[in-house]
C-alpha cells in the first residue's frame, strides 16, 4: 500500500511507471488539471487551493472541507494499487495530503513515526502547515501530527521535488 508524492512536472511519466489507481491533485485554482490518460475520472480529486498557511485576499487557503473530502477520498482506496499525490512543486501540499492520509489509515501508529518516514523519503518534504494542523484536528490527534511536522524541521531548499514513496500502512 504506497502513497507517491510528485511534482506536476513528472505527473505523466509517474503514471504511465506506477499505474496509480487514485491521484489527489492539489493547485491553485486557476492551474487545476484535467484528469490525466490512465487515471479513472471519478478517482481524480481535484483541491483547488494555493499554498498558503493563511488567509489572502484573492488566493484560496485551504480550509476544513478541503481536508474533509481529502480524507475521505482517501478512504475509499483499496491500496491495491498507488494512490498518486501532486501539487507544483511536490514539496509542501501534496507531502502534508499525503501525511494525512498515512496518519488517516494508521490512527494506532505514531505521527512522529509517519513524519520520520516522510523525512527519509525525501529531504525536499515541507509539508503545508495549515494542511497539518487541520487535517490534526480532523482526526483528533490532539496537536502531534503538527508537533511531528516541527520536529523533523523544514525541508531543504528547493524549486522542486523528486517523485518518492511513502508508505501507507505502518505497524
Amino acid at each position: 500500500m504506497t502513497l507517491i508524492v510528485s511534482p506536476l512536472s513528472q505527473l505523466e511519466r509517474v503514471i504511465a511507471a506506477r499505474a496509480p489507481s487514485h491521484l489527489v491533485t492539489l493547485m491553485d485554482p486557476a492551474s487545476l488539471i484535467d484528469t490525466p490518460a490512465g487515471v479513472a475520472p471519478e478517482r481524480h480529486l481535484k483541491l483547488g487551493v494555493n499554498d498558503i498557511v493563511e488567509a489572502a485576499e484573492g488566493r484560496t487557503c485551504p480550509d476544513e472541507g478541503v481536508v474533509l473530502r481529502l480524507v475521505e477520498f482517501g478512504r475509499g482506496w483499496d491500496g491495491a494499487r498507488p494512490l498518486l499525490v501532486h501539487c507544483w512543486a511536490g514539496i509542501s501540499r501534496s507531502t502534508a495530503a499525503a501525511f494525512a492520509l498515512a496518519c488517516a489509515r494508521n490512527p494506532q501508529t505514531s505521527e512522529l513515526s509517519i513524519a520520520r518516514a516522510l523525512r527519509s523519503a525525501s529531504a525536499k518534504a515541507h509539508p503545508n502547515r495549515r494542511i497539518v494542523h487541520l487535517a490534526d484536528d480532523l482526526l483528533g490527534r490532539r496537536g502531534r501530527m503538527a508537533d511531528a511536522i516541527e520536529a523533523i524541521g523544514p525541508g531543504e531548499t528547493a524549486e522542486e521535488n523528486q517523485p518518492f514513496d511513502l508508505p501507507a500502512l505502518y505497524r
